[in-house]
């Protein structure tokens, strides 16, 4: 499952491509613990490696997130989904949609790609359940023909995982 392909999304703007030149330097300085950003020619869609936390139920497991970059970021969310498989987690869908607000209500342009990965590791490392969640069949309807995880109206009401 991807996003529109970048061809057919409107051309990032002079803000967006100069934060994301500084996020690039920053993170091959000092990349956050437990991800590898997959470096391409692309400066709109990054693909990241996501490894599983030491004592936690992912440990060692390692994920793809695909982070798609709005034309106007930082003041928008970037898309971010796990490439399929994604994990099994009470917050991430079969499709790879995650269910968590800093992607979306409260998304703020002082996060950044970093804040957002370590955000991701922490809701994975806290789960107590490998298991999808428990409306993921019928969200799974609803998103057929690739709808974005940010044509949602997403609940945030379960802060335990």
């Amino acid at each position: 499952m991807t996003s529109p392909s970048v061809s057919s999304r409107k051309v990032l703007s002079k803000i967006a491509t100069n934060r994301l030149q500084k996020e690039i330097t920053e993170w091959q300085a000092n990349p956050p613990a437990g991800f590898k950003h997959k470096v391409t020619d692309n400066l709109q869609r990054w693909v990241i490696e996501v490894t599983g936390a030491q004592g936690t139920l992912y440990a060692n497991e390692t994920f793809q997130l695909q982070v798609d970059f709005p034309e106007h970021y930082p003041m928008e969310a970037p898309q971010v989904i796990f490439v399929p498989p994604a994990p099994l987690h009470p917050h991430i869908y079969s499709n790879g949609h995650i269910c968590l607000d800093i992607l979306y209500d409260s998304w703020s342009p002082a996060m950044s790609v970093s804040s957002v990965c370590i955000s991701i590791l922490s809701m994975l490392s806290s789960s107590t359940a490998k298991q999808r969640p428990a409306d993921d069949e019928r969200y799974m309807k609803k998103c057929r023909n690739g709808r974005s995880p940010k044509e949602t109206r997403w609940w945030f009401h379960d802060d335990k995982v």
